[in-house]
């Protein structure tokens, strides 16, 4: 299996802090969205700085399309569109005065297909970015990403903030653009519908480790969680569940074959699982 991104034992560690990234390990198979998920503070914009030499890693191994990204290769970064919470274009510049810088910037440019993203998402060619509301900040970051000829994306929290409407509209845009099998994603997000509707693969962060990856499918329609009374609980051996957690009189169990779990016990309700559900589950929040 080709990987567009592959993280091998990556750490980084801060001298004033606690908080550390612990030999993170996971890859992105090529033409597919992995989607990255932890609560704030578990380590999403560390790893993604981190992998994108942002932040300088203390050890471990990143490759891009199986070549190291460094200062000698700087092509690689031709292939890579990126696309943060907050916007780092100058709020005096119009989209198309950013289009002619970018255009200097990247040996790949587009300038054709730049501006028919700006046409698809109704973003004025010759308002200042400084006017734009989030929603249009995000559409052009992510127009920008899209027309240097990347083959991975990588969105940290592109989504966020955005209305129903116009997460819709990106997400159409993310799905056609891995339609290309040499194309790939990297989705970290707190909007989990999202993540449901668009990710082929979801890895969890918690601390700065990964605690879990799994195909998005597999977590939906395979894993489950049984609900049931401290006596029911008792009664299960550890290695029929991933994790569990007390909530009031009620126990939680995150299982990975519910169809197998309620075989052995009928007598136990076991729900699907939500990618919000067992992120608590896996992290042990509120429990």
């Amino acid at each position: 299996m080709e990987t567009a991104l592959q993280i091998s034992n990556l750490c980084k560690s801060y001298k004033k802090s606690d908080f550390k990234l612990d030999n993170v390990s996971f890859e992105i198979p090529k033409g597919s969205i992995m989607g990255f998920v932890g609560k704030n503070g578990a380590g999403k914009s560390t790893t993604i700085n981190t992998v994108l030499n942002i932040i300088q890693k203390d050890s471990g191994e990143v490759t891009f399309f199986g070549e190291n990204m460094t200062n000698e290769n700087r092509l690689i970064r031709n292939d890579i569109g990126v696309v943060f919470d907050t916007i780092h274009f100058s709020g005096e510049l119009t989209p198309k005065n950013l289009e002619k810088v970018l255009n200097d910037v990247y040996e790949n440019w587009n300038s054709e297909q730049f501006f028919s993203y700006l046409e698809r998402f109704q973003i004025p060619a010759k308002k200042k970015i400084k006017t734009f509301s989030r929603g249009m900040t995000m559409k052009l970051s992510i127009s920008v990403a899209l027309s240097h000829q990347a083959k991975l994306l990588i969105l940290d929290e592109a989504t966020a903030g955005l209305d129903p409407v116009a997460r819709e509209e990106l997400l159409d845009v993310l799905l056609e653009f891995v339609e290309d099998e040499n194309h790939s994603i990297l989705m970290s997000s707190h909007v989990s519908s999202d993540l449901e509707k668009a990710a082929d693969y979801i890895t969890f962060i918690d601390h700065g480790k990964i605690i879990l990856t799994e195909g998005k499918d597999t977590l939906l329609y395979q894993y489950g969680i049984a609900r049931m009374k401290q006596s029911d609980f008792e009664k299960l051996d550890t290695s029929e569940y991933l994790t569990m957690r007390k909530r009031g009189l009620q126990m939680e169990v995150l299982v990975q074959n519910k169809r197998q779990f309620s075989q052995k016990y009928p007598e136990i309700i076991v729900d699907n699982a939500t990618i919000d559900e067992i992120l608590p589950l896996l992290t042990q929040e509120g429990a």
